[in-house]
């Protein structure tokens, strides 16, 4: 019962903590950043990250196995699988823009396990004995890791391809746009002096949608790895419920060959 008791007060806790991060990341990103609500944000992932592990331990001790029998056991591995990926990204990459990937697939992965599935789904039932083997968990967690790596690097990559469109579609009209009016001679004069200005300013040249590219690398990079891991992870995994399935088949035909 304290388990149980300790569950849900730590999954309010690490649901409430979340929702406020992502609306301090959305003010950040959309408004005006600021260093305190970003280092507060910073302290409340890792807050909700130790809540997820708390709260996976606790059900481990009260059912007696690793917290990966049903539904909202996943879910919530696959939380704590994300909020992993927050913070590794987060050392390596020393910006803030990536978290606005996994910070909202962390509270979605969450809210969804929390509120979107039955209280009964919440229950932790007695495994079987064919499901009780290290395999099969080592299967599972495997399994849940790549799809937390490949959800996160086909986000980035969505998100990549999205910035990328978009350049391409404003530098189309500004080329349809230079064409059109390279057709009247009295814009001829007006765009050569108008194209000799930007080129005598390096400023321009140097700094110009620099952001956008330090972006697009920063994204193309993570997006990479991240798939690269995920499809790591779900090799092991596959490989882990092979060896899984033989066992659970050798075992059977034994039972029947041996019957005690």
């Amino acid at each position: 019962m304290i388990f149980v008791t300790l569950e849900h007060i730590l999954t309010h806790i690490s649901f409430s903590i979340i929702s406020i991060v992502i609306t301090i990341h959305f003010m950040n990103l959309l408004v005006y950043e600021i260093v305190g609500l970003r280092d507060s944000s910073e302290k409340g992932m890792i807050a909700t990250f130790f809540s997820i592990t708390g709260l996976l331990i606790s059900r481990w001790i009260s059912s007696g196995h690793f917290p990966l029998s049903n539904l909202y056991e996943s879910l919530i591995f696959l939380s704590c699988s994300l909020f992993i990926i927050h913070i590794i990204s987060k050392k390596l990459n020393h910006k803030n823009d990536l978290s606005i990937i996994t910070t909202p697939s962390t509270i979605f992965t969450q809210g969804f396990a929390t509120s979107g599935l039955s209280t009964e789904m919440h229950q932790s039932a007695i495994l079987v004995p064919a499901l009780q083997s290290q395999w099969l968990m080592m299967h599972v967690s495997m399994m849940l890791l790549s799809y937390a790596a490949l959800l996160c690097g086909s986000l980035l990559s969505i998100a990549l391809l999205i910035i990328t469109f978009r350049n391409n579609i404003n530098f189309f009209c500004k080329s349809n746009n230079f064409l059109i009016r390279s057709f009247f001679f009295g814009e001829i004069k007006y765009l050569n002096e108008k194209r000799r200005r930007v080129f005598k300013n390096p400023s321009f040249l140097s700094f110009q949608n620099y952001y956008k590219y330090q972006l697009t690398q920063r994204l193309d990079y993570w997006s990479y790895r991240m798939i690269s891991l995920g499809f790591t992870f779900l090799t092991i995994g596959i490989l882990c419920g092979a060896v899984w399935a033989k066992h659970i088949q050798i075992v059977y035909h034994l039972n029947i060959l041996f019957p005690l």
